[in-house]
Parts: structure tokens; sequence; C-alpha cells
């Protein structure tokens, strides 16, 4: 149904009134839309994504160590009992075998007619007849004791002494025999304390030996009872000969 038209619109107000909406909707149609920044709103969405994994995780967390916080303060409540860690076994030193322990000394062997120098003029040398040496004071002299001539029994156990010496040294050495075992050391004990001395033998098993040692003289001289005891071991300890001097 038609209306009829007054003259308010068909007046000179309706005339500008259409020619704005028709300025507007040519403006409208001209107008084009920015194309939408796409790479921008994916970038804020992995943000704001991430954000919410790092709060959830870091919520996890805390729960994880709530139970072990708990745990640790229980064990530091008064009046409960801890248990003590496994104490660490004692380190024990091994004591040395008798396999590990070293070897006793056993005489020097020397040919027949080698001479062993004991100190400056002081030489020893053996032969199967028995025993020679030298004394500084007789350097050119060489003494000898024999083993054959029947004064020493050669399977009874015994020690012989001879010493030689002036006011600071005396050069002492002997023959030792019979004794079962092996000889091993020799102690000489004399007016100025104990002196440990060496042995020599021949190749073999001859039954005898010789000691010999040199004694610093302390007391202010010798006498003819400077020495009071020799005493040969072997290789067990045990005395193998002995011999008192009075």
């Amino acid at each position: 149904m038609n209306h009829p038209r007054t003259e308010a619109d068909t007046g000179p107000g309706h005339a500008e009134t259409a020619w704005l909406r028709q300025a507007l909707a040519e403006a409208a149609h001209e107008l084009r839309p920015s194309p939408l920044p796409l790479a921008d709103v994916e970038r804020l969405g992995r943000r704001i994504r991430l954000r919410r994994r790092t709060a959830v995780l870091g919520a996890g967390c805390g729960l994880l160590l709530v139970p072990l916080a708990v745990v640790v303060l229980r064990g530091t409540e008064p009046g409960v009992t801890r248990d003590a860690p496994p104490a660490a076994p004692a380190s024990v030193s091994p004591s040395p075998s008798a396999s590990s322990a070293a070897p006793a000394p056993t005489p020097r062997v020397v040919a027949s007619g080698e001479h062993v120098t004991a100190a400056p003029g002081f030489e020893l040398w053996l032969t199967a007849e028995g025993k020679y040496w030298t004394a500084p004071s007789m350097p050119d002299e060489p003494q000898f004791r024999s083993v054959v001539d029947g004064n020493i029994d050669r399977n009874t156990p015994g020690v012989g002494v001879q010493s030689e010496g002036d006011s600071s040294r005396v050069y002492l050495s002997g023959v030792y025999h019979g004794g079962k075992g092996t000889a091993s050391s020799v102690e000489v004990e004399t007016a100025d304390g104990t002196v440990r001395g060496k042995l020599i033998e021949l190749p073999g098993d001859p039954g005898w030996g010789v000691w010999y040692a040199v004694a610093e003289v302390k007391s202010g001289g010798v006498s003819w009872d400077y020495v009071s005891q020799v005493t040969v071991h072997d290789t067990k300890g045990r005395i193998y000969a002995q011999s008192k001097q009075h």
C-alpha cells in the first residue's frame, strides 16, 4: 500500500539526505579491508600456549617437592630414630707372611786364595788348609790359622778369636765350625759394646768359615780380655756356634 508523500519527504532536506546516503554508499563500496596478520596471530598463540605449559610444569614440580619436604621434615622430628648408614669396613693391613720377609743373610762365598779387604791393611783369604790374614801393623807378613792340624774339631761347634790393634781400632777375626744349619751372622761383645761382623766361606760345604769385624776403641786402650764373647747365629736366629773368652 502506497503512502501518500508529504511535503516533508519532497523538500530540500530530503534531497540532501539522499545525496549523503549515496555518497556514503559509494565510499563504502570503494573501501577494501587489509589482509589479516595471520603470522603475528600464530606467533602470539604459540607464546600463550608456551606460557600455559610452563605454568603447568611449575605447578607439577611444586607438587613433587612437597612429599620430599615432608619426608625430610619427618626425619628431623625429635624422638625419631634414624637408621645410621652402614659403616665402611675397617681396612686391615695384612701381616707380612714368612714368604714375603727378606731372607736371612748367608756367608759370602769366596774362591780359594781370594783376598777380602775388611779395612785398609786388614785383609783375609781362605784355602782348604785354613785362614790367612794381614793386619795394618804387619801388612807384608801374613798370619795363618790351620783347620787341618788337629787343633780344632770341625764336627763340634766352636769359635776362635784373633785380635790385633792399636789405641783407635781393633781388628778381629776367627774360625767358626761345627754348627748345625747355615751360618748367617756374628755378634762380638767387646769392652766398648757389641760389634757386628761378617762371614766368609769356601764353596761347597767345608764345615767351617771365618768371621771378621773392626771395633772402634772408646775405652782408652785394648787389654787381653777386650773381647768377652763371640756368637755366630744361623739363618733361623739360633746359635750356630759360640765362644767365651776369659
